[in-house]
């Protein structure tokens, strides 16, 4: 799979981002929430996190390559969790997702339907169906602030992404947050979850 992409980002298309890497030139869509912040940075280096699909219609057999790009594995996991719910397929998910992932999922969790249906593309009955089928599944996602520049890890969603690996390992969310939270004292210059993840579990070590 296509997991991640850095280079350089040549501009913004119809919700797609082209982004330069070495020679080639690779067009991917983003979360509608993610092209303000982008649109700063055209020119720059930025790193996306990918969703490789192959998209076909019910007729033919032809298969289209559609990569999705996300701030952070965090954002793409939660989009994979979105487009489980029926009706929901993935370019009608970007488009809806024009606010930070973490307000999304606390109207979800929140059985907020009026905030939902403020969504592009999300009627009343969508969102309904969205807190019926989704109820439980995101607490993972309700945490901290979307990412603040697209060519770096925020500590919010450092933590996000931490805590969504702590709760996959089987930790309930607020045991989660608290372990990260003392991780990140002990490891304030921590950059990557998985340097986090070590100082949670070195924090829960007994010591010799």
């Amino acid at each position: 799979m296509l997991a991640r992409i850095s280079g350089t980002l040549r501009g913004i298309e119809n919700e797609r981002i082209l982004v330069d890497i070495g020679p080639i030139t690779v067009d991917a869509y983003v979360p509608a929430c993610d092209l303000p912040a982008l649109e700063d940075s055209i020119g720059k280096p930025i790193e996306r996190h990918t969703l490789l699909l192959l998209e076909g219609s019910s007729v033919g057999s032809t298969l289209t390559p559609r990569l999705l790009a996300f701030a952070s594995p965090h954002d793409r996991a939660f989009l994979e969790l979105f487009t489980t719910v029926k009706n929901i397929g993935h370019r009608k998910a970007m488009r809806a997702l024009d606010r930070p992932i973490c307000k999304v999922a606390a109207a979800i969790a929140n059985h907020n339907t009026a905030t939902l249906t403020t969504l592009p593309g999300i009627g009343k009955r969508a969102a309904e169906t969205i807190i019926a089928e989704l109820d439980g599944k995101v607490d993972a996602f309700t945490v901290g602030d979307v990412v603040a520049a697209p060519g770096a890890t925020s500590g919010s969603a450092l933590t996000q992404d931490t805590v969504t690996m702590l709760m996959a390992l089987g930790e309930n969310r607020p045991t989660a947050l608290t372990m990260v939270d003392r991780a990140r004292a002990v490891m304030p210059d921590a950059t990557t979850p998985e340097d986090l993840l070590a100082a949670v579990y070195a924090l829960r070590e007994p010591a010799s």
